[in-house]
């Protein structure tokens, strides 16, 4: 049974021309657009693996689609070809090159379609126009297109973070190579990387879901690096660092010591002082320091145990320092409300009430609560309190 049906009214000599040039453009731009999509390197990829799970079933359904584009266009072509052989014969042929141009000239053979695309319904093959053969040819490029792009688009999100990973596991590797012993951890971080790697290359659509394990992975092989790298750095600067080391815990020492010497300062001047626990890590900070030499040589345990170190050190010493600054400044809060006290006194006596009894009480109040050891600070704060707000309040009066 023949399907193919009538062509309208012939066309004229320059309609048929102009029809055959747009055809031969539209052709030629088609013919362009599936190379570069041939070429496309995702899709050179993928022509030449085997993808699995989703990324699989989307490109068995693209490939299916290049089939049937490519025999949509060889047999669109064909279709121009004969028109052009007819339009330069000497006594070109109207009524048959309007049928080709504008009526339903291109043939699907049932023998063209691929077999995933047959129908027993369509054995007696289909006759088509070029228009429905272009937009037949567009929606599987559109296919194929979006296929391409989407698992593209999966690649470029996923394998830039393995690339950074795997080369910082080969730096990690040189690491620790150069110490001298294996490293279990980093060996297990390789394989967890070959594993999410061979998941992606092979399943990019599948694996969207894997973005956060496989930066939680590529965080960790960093960070081994950054140990290793640590590691070296003490096995090329072991004796300096110690030393450097030595010399804070004595800073740690001398802070400690500050802070008791100003204790026994308070407890002499200061009545029932409110003291904090006195610091003293000192002697156990230079425990740990000599300990470190007996893991010499295995350079990671020894890295991680200094670095623990000199945090520890630097906690020691900045503890000991805030405690002795905050017990001398007893001593300090005392010397500021003498000072506060004498600067009133000389504010009453500008106002003319150096002689004023009431305000001589207060002062005396206050100046025999300040220079009697050990001083009571809290009774002198208040005794300083009232004698300055009765003399603001003289001068508010005026």
């Amino acid at each position: 049974m023949n399907t193919r049906g009538a062509a309208g009214p012939p066309m004229s000599l320059e309609g048929i021309d102009h029809a055959l040039r747009r055809r031969t453009e539209e052709r030629d731009r088609v013919g362009g657009d599936l190379l570069d999509l041939d070429a496309h390197a995702t899709h050179r990829l993928l022509t030449g693996m085997t993808p699995e799970g989703e990324t699989g079933r989307r490109w068995d359904a693209a490939r299916g689609a290049t089939v049937t584009l490519w025999w949509l266009f060889d047999a669109y072509r064909r279709v121009l070809d004969q028109a052009a052989e007819l339009r330069a014969a000497g006594r070109p042929d109207l009524e048959a090159l309007t049928a080709l141009l504008t009526g339903p000239s291109v043939e699907l053979k049932p023998g063209d379609v691929p077999v995933e695309k047959r129908s027993l319904l369509r054995a007696a093959g289909e006759w088509v126009t070029l228009d429905a053969a272009l937009a037949r040819m567009d929606h599987a490029y559109r296919e194929i297109a979006a296929t391409v792009a989407a698992i593209d688009d999966a690649w470029s999100a996923l394998l830039p973070t393995l690339d950074e990973a795997d080369a910082a596991r080969r730096a990690a590797l040189d690491l620790a190579g150069g110490l001298g012993a294996p490293d279990p951890e980093l060996d297990r971080l390789g394989d967890t990387l070959d594993r999410l790697r061979a998941a992606v290359t092979a399943d990019p659509l599948g694996s969207a879901g894997r973005r956060d394990e496989i930066a939680s992975v590529a965080g960790a092989v960093t960070a081994r690096r950054a140990a290793l790298e640590r590691a070296a750095g003490i096995r090329d600067d072991y004796e300096t660092r110690a030393g450097r080391l030595g010399e804070r815990i004595d800073e740690v020492a001398e802070a400690e010591s500050a802070a008791r010497r100003a204790r026994d300062v308070v407890l002499v001047k200061i009545a029932d002082p409110a003291l904090p626990a006195l610091p003293d890590q000192a002697g156990a900070l230079r425990d740990r320091l000599a300990a470190l030499a007996t893991v010499r040589g295995r350079w990671l345990e020894l890295a991680g145990r200094m670095a623990d170190l000199e945090r520890a050190v630097e906690d020691s010493l900045s503890r000991a320092t805030a405690i002795g600054e905050s017990i001398a400044g007893l001593i300090g809060r005392r010397d500021e409300l003498r000072g506060r006290l004498t600067a009133y006194q000389a504010k009453a006596a500008r106002l003319g009430r150096a002689e004023d009894l009431a305000l001589a009480a207060l002062y005396g109040k206050a100046r025999d609560l300040l220079w009697t050891a050990p001083c009571d600070l809290r009774g002198a704060t208040v005794a300083v309190a009232e004698y300055q707000r009765a003399i603001n309040r003289i001068g508010a009066a005026g």
